[in-house]
């Protein structure tokens, strides 16, 4: 594999970042970029994308000035690009996200490789496709990697971070120190994996709250209270390994493997998607209308950003990153 030609600065010296896509995964990165005091140039195909974009910014912002803004961070830092090839003209790094589909990541991010300055290293936002997919037809893919947030990503710290087939390792290396001087906490993983970590956890329970539905055993509402009110106080500052090993009392894991493994082989769980009939569909929707109320998409975003801070503050959190 060549090298990667060197990036044209350190991560601690990017002072602009390109966001391609300004969706709501997009439009979080731009937010996020913009509070940690960087320039920020955005650029999406949509018609009405600088009025969205904008108006997300202005939502995020009060949460952002209570986590702290970095020094000359502002909203004015954002520019608009007319096109593709502006928008990474001068960009030190670029953040794609562009909508979950392959062929599109595949044209874009060949697109970005020929338009971008040499070195300049290109993150895909990607919540599953493995970057080997998404590198062939791209020239100089060497500098192309995945960089996974979770929405919000102004708010949620986790980022991971990985290479495809075709990628440099000090492409990689040099995404995850900028993550970091960005605020991000990271997770560097040494191979590919569909779904990546995080993904993978959180669509298993997906699957199960689907099933349950689908059959009748749940409603939206129970599924949601059985985590607000239950194991998910504990994974805001736990995981859910050593959570387990608690179980096991002064024994650990050893002795809770010992004590509740035999339980593995009950059916607790299915973990194959049920089918996404109209049945389950209507389901979902109904359960989701029910569980919000007379709450608007923006009252239950901001309540959203409002918890997710709280339970940073309160968990020692706020502010700090994952090294």
């Amino acid at each position: 594999m060549p090298e990667i030609t060197p990036a044209p600065c350190a991560p601690e010296d990017v002072r602009r970042v390109a966001c391609i896509g300004a969706g709501v995964i997009g439009g979080g990165w731009v937010a996020h970029f913009l509070a940690r005091g960087y320039d920020v140039t955005a650029w999406d195909p949509a018609a009405d994308a600088e009025d969205r974009l904008r108006r997300l910014v202005a939502a995020a912002w009060p949460a952002l000035e209570q986590i702290g803004l970095a020094d000359g961070a502002a909203p004015d830092r954002l520019t608009i690009a007319p096109t593709l090839a502006e928008a990474v003209a001068d960009a030190d790094f670029v953040q794609e996200s562009a909508p979950e589909k392959l062929e599109l990541k595949r044209s874009l991010l060949a697109e970005l490789a020929a338009a971008t300055r040499p070195g300049v290293v290109i993150a895909s936002s990607t919540s599953g496709y493995p970057m080997t997919d998404m590198q062939e037809g791209a020239e100089n893919a060497v500098r192309l990697v995945v960089g996974h947030p979770f929405n919000p990503p102004y708010l949620i710290p986790l980022v991971e971070v990985v290479g495809g087939e075709r990628t440099d390792p000090e492409a990689v290396a040099w995404s995850s120190r900028f993550y970091e001087v960005a605020g991000k906490s990271v997770i560097t993983m040494d191979r590919e994996l569909p779904g990546f970590i995080a993904n993978r956890l959180q669509e298993a329970l997906w699957r199960e709250a689907l099933h349950m539905v689908a059959n009748g055993e749940a409603t939206v509402e129970d599924i949601d209270a059985s985590i607000t009110e239950g194991p998910g106080l504990r994974w805001a500052f736990m995981g859910p390994c050593l959570t387990f090993a608690l179980a096991g009392g002064e024994g650990g894991m050893a002795h809770m493997l010992d004590h509740f493994g035999p339980s593995l082989k009950s059916p607790w769980t299915r973990l194959e998607a049920p089918e996404l009939d109209r049945a389950l569909r209507d389901a979902m929707i109904d359960g989701c209308r029910e569980a919000a109320g007379d709450r608007t998409y923006a009252d239950l975003v901001a309540a959203r950003d409002q918890g997710v801070i709280d339970v940073l503050r309160a968990t020692g959190r706020l502010g700090r990153t994952r090294r």
